[in-house]
């Protein structure tokens, strides 16, 4: 019998190791990464069947990791595994596309109950949130989008400008020059309307293309 195939990907190694060890009786563990880029890269090698994905990791976020998987054809399960309870993240990663919506206190046996769900085309959100999701697509039956003023590449180079990533290194990592890196952050600024890296990091942590590292 041919078990499926599941990734995992979070930037904490003992989290990872742990969650290999509840989910092999059952499923097939295909490999481990702890940022975004290196989820991109493992899904497009791997082509696993369910991928469990944090929100918050290094050099891209999960969410933003999310639009590009969810964007190809087929493409993988994606469940978000994360410490974050806010309501509208979790909408968001309904809206792109997500499985489920777990929190890392939810309980061991919501993890694979997530998996099957997904298996079989059903969401899972962890009752935990249930209500409040709930309540918020009352609110707005959309989902909270927030602002959708940057291009998918401008996303890319904010998240590593705010991470504290130097230029060059931003260049090395998008495979551009480092001054079309400058070019990014000066036209970011100036659609933005904010004049200083701190503004900037201000913007991109409230409206989440750099989820907080709570999550």
């Amino acid at each position: 019998m041919v078990r499926t195939k599941v990734l995992l990907a979070d930037d904490h190694t003992l989290l990872l190791e742990a969650f290999r060890r509840l989910l092999e009786p059952e499923f097939e563990v295909v490999g481990t990464v702890p940022d975004g880029r290196a989820l991109l890269a493992a899904a497009r090698t791997l082509k696993p069947d369910v991928i469990i994905v944090d929100v918050a990791m290094p050099l891209l976020n999960g969410l933003d990791a999310a639009r590009q998987l969810l964007g190809t054809s087929p493409h993988p399960k994606l469940i978000f595994l994360t410490m974050n309870p806010d309501p509208e993240m979790a909408a968001e990663a309904l809206r792109v596309g997500a499985s489920g919506y777990l929190l890392k206190t939810s309980a061991a046996s919501e993890l694979t109950k997530a998996i099957r769900n997904a298996l079989r085309g059903v969401k899972y959100v962890t009752p935990a949130m249930k209500r409040q999701l709930e309540e918020l697509f009352v609110e707005d039956p959309n989902g909270h989008e927030g602002p959708r003023v940057l291009s998918s590449r401008q996303r890319e180079v904010l998240q590593l400008l705010v991470e504290g990533r130097p230029m060059k290194e931003v260049g090395d990592i998008l495979k551009i020059a480092p001054r079309t890196v400058a070019y990014h952050k000066y036209k970011i600024m100036a659609d933005l309307r904010v004049k200083t890296t701190a503004e900037l990091i201000q913007y991109a942590l409230s409206n989440k293309i750099v989820p907080s590292q709570s999550a």
